[in-house]
């Protein structure tokens, strides 16, 4: 079995100490993905319990920086159930303390905390949510989050909004526009080309076919895989006109046939061998017999008016998608992502095999690299705005492209869409809406509804209101099954915050912030709901 070892693994003495100490993180995201979080700018609203727990999970992976916005001082309360906060910090600066104790956990890090207000630091200094890369909100009545949410996209910044309430939990992201490049999907087919190979890869699959008519037992068992995926095709093809097997049926069938060829004769007798690359070669069938085409994702961002049309001010994203667009619109096809799995195979022809692959994705890189290079000179940029790693990056993830479009979380309900369309909201969505109502409530009454046991009678009807009105905007019946219990139990729950509640929600907004920061993986689209109760999570796009 060929392999080739991947640099600076666990004891290696060519691994530094941040290698050793980010180890597992890096093989998800690797050192560029490394490098953007180190130099990511975060701001956090409030460090309420799950606010503190977004950002212990983003300062222990290495964030570069935060700034804790929070007016309030600690109270006996919040001393209990917040794991960032302790009885010896009861009156003092909320966000001084949580930032003292956050930077404990990685001194690489950098943190600072002021203790103004949101009003207070739009007065001042307007510009200040521009200068983040994600904006974090904890319990933000609703009128403040509309602001904050209203400056964030005119900036283009990100914005996270979190609540916890009991044993329940949302999280809601606004991404104006969020463009993906290595969105890492689950099943990943390998990019072999076997039904458009190049004359290169073609004469070395055909001279490997023909040896295998002719060479030693020991030596054909070692003939890679593509091999005879290859041949087992190209003869279905010469019976079929030309065309490949086009559903599982006909594929099974080539896989049958192709089988046959662990058959030889020993004397005068003929026997099944036990070959494993011709088993890999079976499993392959599936993924490899079909044709190279751009896949749907890929075409419409190809086809996108920001890739049709770049300027001055497009981003680096847009400028790749318009070079590559050039190039399928030249080649009919993708560039070769270069990638070839570990096979059962002598290390020769393996090697040899790799190197063909290696030498038609860098052949493909270079077309787009100077294709980028004109563009950015024509757009008075500099060829040196994106650099050749990027480039190559871009084409080996050409077929994982994704472009992620949100909307405004402070026009969510005056401009409803998405799964709102859906009249069968679901118990879970239906407390999503509840929890805003509760941003509301924040707005005219202050305080959570049912804080206090004597006036529990009298906000549950201040939140139904509340709540009726967003049905409504919502085009939604007021009198929607389920609504009045989920009004109930969050006014029961009197927003209390429980820590094992924020802990979960801050683990998950956590992951979702590294998605963003790194530009990798495909973020929550764009909604969440944790119910602690059942321990349920639902997502949907509101």
């Amino acid at each position: 079995m060929s392999s080739t070892p991947s640099p600076g693994l666990p004891n290696s003495p060519m691994q530094s100490e941040k290698s050793r100490r980010y180890d597992r993180q890096l093989r998800l995201w690797g050192d560029h993905g490394q490098t953007a979080l180190e130099r990511a700018n975060v701001c956090l609203i409030n460090a309420e319990t799950v606010g503190t727990e977004i950002l212990k999970s983003l300062v222990l992976p290495g964030l570069g920086n935060f700034t804790i916005l929070d007016p309030h001082t600690v109270t006996g309360e919040e001393a209990g159930s917040n794991f960032f906060l302790s009885s010896d910090s009861i009156g003092r600066p909320r966000g001084e303390v949580a930032v003292r104790l956050l930077l404990e956990m990685n001194h690489e890090v950098r943190g600072e905390s002021r203790q103004e207000t949101v009003d207070q630091v739009i007065v001042s200094d307007p510009d200040f949510f521009s200068r983040f890369h994600l904006v974090i909100a904890c319990g933000l009545p609703d009128k403040l989050l509309t602001q904050v949410s209203s400056l964030c996209w005119a900036s283009s910044v990100p914005l996270m909004a979190a609540r916890t309430s009991g044993f329940l939990a949302y999280l809601r992201l606004q991404l104006s526009e969020h463009c993906v490049v290595e969105s890492h999907p689950d099943n990943q087919a390998h990019d072999l080309r076997l039904d458009q190979p190049w004359p290169q890869l073609a004469a070395w699959l055909e001279e490997q076919a023909r040896d295998m008519e002719t060479m030693d037992l020991k030596d054909h068992g070692h003939t890679p895989y593509p091999v005879m995926v290859y041949q087992a095709m190209e003869r279905w093809r010469e019976e079929h006109g030309g065309s490949l097997p086009a559903n599982y049926r006909e594929k099974k069938e080539l896989k049958e046939k192709m089988m046959g060829g662990m058959r030889r004769r020993e004397g005068n007798e003929e026997v099944w061998k036990d070959e494993e690359n011709y088993e890999e070669a079976g499993r392959a069938v599936n993924t490899v017999v079909a044709a190279t085409t751009v896949p749907s994702n890929t075409r419409e961002i190809l086809e996108d008016p920001a890739a049709k049309a770049v300027s001055a001010s497009s981003t680096s994203f847009w400028v790749l998608a318009h070079a590559l667009g050039e190039f399928v619109a030249r080649e009919g096809r993708l560039p070769v992502s270069g990638v070839l799995p570990d096979m059962f195979s002598d290390s020769e022809r393996f090697i040899h095999l790799q190197g063909l692959y290696r030498d038609k994705a860098s052949s493909d890189v270079d077309q787009v690299s100077r294709k980028v290079a004109q563009v950015l000179e024509s757009l008075g940029r500099g060829a040196e705005a994106i650099q050749e790693p990027e480039v190559r990056r871009f084409c080996k993830e050409s077929r994982n492209l994704r472009v992620q479009r949100g909307s405004r979380l402070g026009e969510e309900f005056a401009a409803p869409g998405g799964d709102w369309c859906d009249p069968d909201l679901g118990a879970d969505r239906l407390y999503y809406l509840v929890l805003r109502a509760v941003d509301r409530y924040h707005d005219t009454w202050g305080g959570d509804p049912g804080r206090t046991e004597a006036d529990t009678e009298v906000d549950i009807g201040r939140l139904k209101t509340i709540t009726s009105s967003l049905l409504t905007s919502l085009g939604l019946p007021t009198s929607l099954q389920g609504i009045d219990e989920h009004v109930h139990e969050v006014c029961r729950y009197g927003g209390s915050s429980l820590h094992s509640i924020a802990a979960f929600l801050g683990g998950s907004a956590a992951q979702e912030a590294i998605k963003i920061l790194t530009g990798q993986f495909v973020p929550v689209h764009n909604s969440l709901v944790y119910n602690g109760v059942t321990g349920a999570v639902t997502t949907f796009t509101v």
